[in-house]
């Protein structure tokens, strides 16, 4: 894991709550697909049971509405090679095959659209500047 590293996932807390949950999930994944080095290690109990482990890091869940998450997306914009941004655009739920998504999206405009969730990792500096003000999820 590099120095000094900080995750945060961002989401509209007025989500009902399975949306809410499959916003976090679809995030995490994509962050650890871009940043393998936060999992990708598998564990061994005293029984010698592997598991897959989670997250090297803490994983806040913080609260925002989508008028800041989608000013905090475009604050991220851009990254360092270092650092990943996972955006979840409100358009995508109603898409049930990836492959739509991926053609959709060059003929949208993010700063444009309703942002349901972004996931962060990279240096402390810049994910704290991003979130610092932004409270836990409850």
């Amino acid at each position: 894991m590099p120095p000094d590293r900080r995750l945060a996932i961002i989401v509209n807390p007025e989500l009902p709550l399975g949306l809410l949950a499959n916003t976090v999930g679809a995030i995490g994944i994509g962050l650890g697909a871009r940043l393998p080095w936060l999992g990708n290690r598998q564990l061994v109990d005293a029984d010698g049971r592997t598991i897959d482990d989670s997250s090297i890091l803490p994983v806040p869940i913080l609260a925002a509405t989508p008028e800041v998450i989608g000013a905090l997306m475009l604050k991220a914009m851009p990254r360092g090679d270092d650092s990943a941004l996972v955006v979840f655009p409100a358009f995508s739920r109603s898409l049930h095959d990836y492959q739509e998504y991926e053609a959709l999206l060059p003929g949208k405009h993010l700063a444009d659209e309703v942002v349901d969730g972004v996931g962060l990792c990279g240096p402390a500096k810049w994910v704290k500047s991003l979130t610092g003000s932004l409270r836990l999820l409850r």
